[in-house]
């Protein structure tokens, strides 16, 4: 009897070896799908892209400067609305214990787990929503991005409002945007809603959100660029509210 309970023990974990090597072959075939599915779609909007980074100030100055505006952190949990590529969350990772980001796009989404699992980032994970209706609690979290995203927007104050929802008291808002210009192609080559976003406007709504905006950092575009575009960043402060004061 004890013969035939060993054998069928043996048995069953040389199945479960068998399901656990098929379980990985199957992630294998997910990365491998998620990272050819990614390359593809960059290839397909690889030009225009190009065409859209020569217009201002290299990516790496943008990066700098919003670490430097976040701070050394840690941020418990910081968020990306309109997450794309997923790049804000791998540059901000290490600064977080935990991060999400969120996109309408299922395209973009699979960019963006590949993206991070190139990168090794382990502590952030990407979710399809609406920035406008985020799945967060309020009060929430201590670092929001919205890098290059209300542009695309018919209504940008409803992520800023949705925004200042979710961050603690204290909690950041970092905003990256184009400020206005006049470059009416990018509305039918690139779908941007708007053409740039004025400190009046952002003032405004980061007001009716519960937030203090700072006068925003500029970057001008590349010298002898024609059309150029000049990169804004905004650094928003969630207050805390007359209960919490009164607290």
């Amino acid at each position: 009897m004890g013969k035939t309970f060993l054998d069928s023990l043996f048995s069953q974990l040389s199945e479960d070896d068998v399901e656990l090597s098929k379980d990985a072959e199957r992630l294998e075939e997910v990365s491998a799908a998620r990272a050819t599915s990614a390359e593809a779609y960059f290839s397909s909007m690889a030009e225009n892209w190009d065409r859209l980074r020569s217009m201002h100030s290299p990516s790496e100055a943008i990066e700098k400067a919003l670490l430097e505006l976040a701070g050394p952190g840690p941020f418990a949990h910081m968020l990306d609305f309109g997450t794309g590529t997923g790049r804000m969350l791998s540059l901000f990772a290490p600064l977080a214990e935990e991060a999400e980001g969120i996109d309408l796009s299922h395209h973009m989404l699979t960019v963006a787990r590949a993206n991070l699992e190139r990168d090794g980032v382990e502590t952030a994970r990407v979710r399809q929503g609406n920035v406008t209706s985020v799945p967060f609690e309020t009060a929430s979290a201590d670092l929001v991005i919205i890098h290059q995203v209300l542009h695309y927007m018919d209504a940008p104050n409803r992520a800023i409002a949705e925004a200042g929802r979710v961050l603690k008291p204290g909690g950041k808002l970092l905003i990256v945007d184009f400020a206005p210009h006049d470059l009416e192609f990018l509305r039918a080559e690139h779908g941007h809603h708007r053409l740039g976003m004025s400190h009046e406007a952002m003032s405004a709504w980061a007001s009716d959100s519960g937030l203090a905006i700072d006068p925003p950092l500029s970057f001008a575009p590349p010298s002898g660029e024609e059309e150029g575009l000049t990169v804004n960043i905004w650094k928003a402060v969630k207050l805390a509210t007359s209960v919490e004061n009164a607290a």
